[in-house]
């Protein structure tokens, strides 16, 4: 093969108005001419494979630093990440083979407890000592390190270079400086954190929390090396402010910390290296490439040091933007191929980083449980480990944490009992509330029976109905349930009693409701929230505000007259449901809906004695639960179900929910069920496996009342860790019982459980055990 032209050296061209406009990335052919922007990991990685695995390219990467310099101590990879080195660079991955340190433990100290938990695999080096291997693979393939050399602005790399890779870090000057184009979002974070090191090795991956007079502290240490470890300490920007970190130089807060965790430390000094408290920062850009120019690592994207991925995303970008530069024909193609194919990795490990921050950003709300309970709890904070997950690497740690929970031998958790107040339920799963629309003014019919049966006959220790509406103009649509006439209540009695008699032990309750400012309006399939064609009815709210406006037609402001009125609609309610036989109530307080609405400040405006203050908002949903309390039967529990966030700027703030939770439990709600947002048309959830879950977890322990969780919880396995972890007493599911109504069942025998927590229905025990999908021979 004919050795291939070298390229024409585009610095020497002389500068035109070609310059100025957006860079372009539509020539064919891979790219000759590279500059990298930045000489960590990641860009030296780029920097190495594309020279690699093309010798004819000219490869520049810009460093600001000399070859000496870094910033930290210990890297983690992952064995999928040495993997793909592997793969790519045998010479690369040879030498950090020879360099890596591994084990598998993780220690989590608590309260003068020490827990060990196995079989998690972890591999680390020094972060000086991975620049100089890949430093010395770049010289050694002819790639072009300029050290001490600010790089030119990447619009003017863009302008004589085919391909530029910014990989200039969290600070990216690259993104700023196309910050219209790559849309960025930083999120600043509430912990403060410093990068230290101790001159000896870890044992393990230690978690050891500190609880100082001026709050909760956070160690996480790791070794690198033989001789070493990397140790951060991690707390609230308060307690750091508190303790008067805030005031201490690089050295004075060094020995500070070795002094707050001298126990884990064995008496020994900690070391700095341009070490300074900083806030974590998320990065998020819209767009990753602009013309031909692409970012990759922090530049990109960011994700919490505590699940070690920060190196790991920038190696796997360099990984990927390596391989789809070789598999395209123009740089275009390959760029926009290697976003597809790197985001949605990214986000997964984002939403996972995240659920991790916020763990730690709450850590003082969970220093009370248990100590192995605690460690559970820390170990599958991210939902990357899961019970399951946790049992294959560690049983004996997790048999232990189970006979902590109570589970009898054999039992998972989400088949041990609950009781509340009379009612004792004899599993962990609720099928959640799920709005039908198929009845017939107000009255439940053969769908429902057959909806709620199944779903009674499934297994679950509670069934839910749909929001049940109080009065015909709480309606949220002319297909909505409703419990204000007697013939209403009849039919309602026909499911309870199929409930009770078909399905023993399966709990039955109801959830009572008025759609305020969100009623009158079609079926979900119709047109979700949009306003009926003709028929409407009258609204009333908390204030006089439309759902949308131009949209949704604007309510009435509910006066003295009026509060009365609907209060003694949802008493007459409650009347009915109890002689229905219901098991439990729930009074529905979330989702926008008439009670809702006086919660939340972005609905309620009032300036009466029922709106301002969260006492006043407040006001009328306890003066309802109050009088829904005292008609419904002593032995019945009564559960609220409550937005813990409207997902909207200057909406109920999370000390708000926490606050509304204690309120109801004061008043005897015996359990709150925790949901989120839908209570104004602009929120912006971040929707995520269990992504509701940590508002019913900051509930439970700062208000100390049972929770019930929902939220995109799918998986039995989640089940099982939300509940062993302390974050929910029971875990409602909707969608996962439409796709499967025998979901319980199906979760028990999945785990090989036949205990009395999940028994099948006597004609229906032959379907216990999956059919036989082919012939075996």
């Amino acid at each position: 093969m004919a050795p291939r032209p070298e390229p024409t050296p585009r610095a020497a061209r002389p500068p035109t108005a070609e310059a100025a406009r957006p860079p372009t990335a539509e020539a064919a052919g891979p790219p000759l001419r590279i500059a990298v922007i930045g000489g960590g990991p990641g860009g030296l990685y780029a920097a190495a494979l594309l020279k690699r695995l093309d010798p004819a390219r000219e490869v520049t990467v810009w460093e600001r630093n000399a070859p000496s310099d870094t910033f930290g101590f210990g890297v983690v990879l992952s064995d999928e990440t040495l993997g793909g080195i592997r793969d790519a660079d045998p010479a690369v991955y040879e030498a950090l083979r020879r360099e890596l340190v591994r084990w598998d433990d993780i220690d989590v100290v608590h309260r003068g407890h020490r827990m060990t938990s196995t079989g998690h695999g972890f591999a680390a080096l020094g972060r000086r000592r991975l620049l100089e291997l890949l430093h010395a693979r770049c010289t050694e393939l002819g790639v072009r390190l300029r050290f001490r050399a600010e790089a030119p602005p990447a619009a003017e790399l863009a302008a004589t270079h085919d391909l530029v890779i910014a990989a200039d870090g969290v600070h990216s000057r690259t993104r700023e400086a196309h910050d219209n184009h790559f849309r960025p979002t930083i999120t600043t974070h509430r912990c403060r954190y410093i990068w230290l090191a101790a001159d000896f090795p870890f044992e393990a991956f230690r978690f050891e929390t500190a609880e100082t007079e001026h709050g909760v502290m956070q160690l996480h240490a790791y070794p690198f090396s033989a001789d070493s470890s990397t140790v951060i300490v991690e707390m609230r920007e308060e307690v750091w402010r508190a303790a008067g970190f805030d005031e201490l130089d690089e050295a004075e807060s060094t020995a500070r910390c070795a002094k707050i965790f001298a126990e884990a430390l064995g008496g020994r000094e900690l070391r700095a290296n341009n070490s300074a408290w900083t806030a974590f920062r998320t990065v998020v850009n819209a767009r990753w490439s602009y013309g031909n120019t692409v970012l990759i690592g922090d530049a990109a994207h960011t994700a919490h040091f505590s699940i070690g991925s920060g190196t790991k995303l920038a190696v796997e970008d360099a990984l990927a933007l390596a391989r789809q530069l070789g598999e395209h024909p123009t740089l275009t193609e390959a760029l926009t191929a290697y976003e597809a194919e790197r985001r949605p990795v990214v986000e997964s490990t984002q939403r996972a980083a995240l659920a991790s921050l916020r763990w730690f950003e709450e850590l003082a709300g969970r220093v009370d449980r248990p100590p192995r309970r605690f460690a559970f709890d820390l170990l599958t904070r991210s939902r990357r480990v899961t019970h399951a997950n946790l049992r294959l690497r560690d049983p004996a740690f997790t048999d232990t944490v189970e006979h902590d929970f109570g589970c009898p031998p054999g039992t998972p958790p989400m088949f041990t009992p609950f009781r509340l107040r009379g009612l004792t339920l004899r599993n962990r799963i609720v099928v959640s509330p799920m709005d039908l629309y198929v009845a017939e003014d107000g009255v439940p019919g053969d769908f429902h029976l057959v909806h709620l049966g199944a779903r009674a006959l499934g297994g679950p220790g509670l069934v839910m109905t749909e929001m049940v509406c109080v009065s015909a103009e709480g309606r949220i649509t002319p297909g909505c349930s409703g419990l204000w006439t007697d013939g209403q209540a009849d039919a309602w009695a026909r499911i309870t009693d199929f409930v009770h008699t078909q399905a023993p032990g399966t709990a039955l309750g109801v959830q009572l409701g008025h759609s305020g400012r969100k009623g009158s309006t079609r079926r979900m399939w119709e047109g979700i929230d949009q306003p009926l064609p003709e028929g409407n009815w009258p609204l009333v709210a908390a204030s006089p505000l439309p759902y949308r406006a131009g949209v949704n037609q604007t309510p009435r402001a509910l006066d003295r007259a009026g509060l009365a009125s609907v209060r003694e609609e949802f008493t007459a309610a409650a009347r009915r449901a109890a002689r229905c036989d219901f098991d439990l109530l729930e009074l529905h307080c979330a989702h926008g809906y008439l009670l809702s609405g006086f919660l939340s400040p972005l609905t309620n405006h009032r300036t009466d004695a029922y709106g301002g203050s969260l006492e006043g908002r407040l006001r009328f949903p306890l003066e309802v639960f109050d009088a829904v309390r005292e008609v419904w039967p002593e032995d019945r529990p009564m559960t609220v179900r409550v937005s813990a966030t409207d997902w909207a700027e200057g909406g109920t703030t999370a000390e708000e929910a926490v606050s509304i939770a204690r309120a109801f439990a004061a008043h005897g709600a015996d359990a709150i069920d925790v949901s989120t947002g839908q209570v104004v048309p602009d929120e912006r959830p971040e929707y995520g496996r269990s992504y509701q879950t940590p508002y019913a977890d900051r509930i439970r322990s700062a208000a100390g009342v049972p929770v019930v969780a929902v939220g995109a919880i799918s998986s039995w396995d989640d089940v099982n860790s939300l509940l062993l972890a302390g974050r929910a007493d029971l875990c409602a599911l909707a969608r996962p019982h439409l796709y499967d109504p025998h979901w319980t069942l199906h979760a028990a025998a999945e785990q090989g459980y036949e205990g009395p927590a999940a028994p099948w229905p006597a004609p229906y025990r032959a379907g216990s055990r999956p059919p036989p999908t082919g012939r075996r021979e």
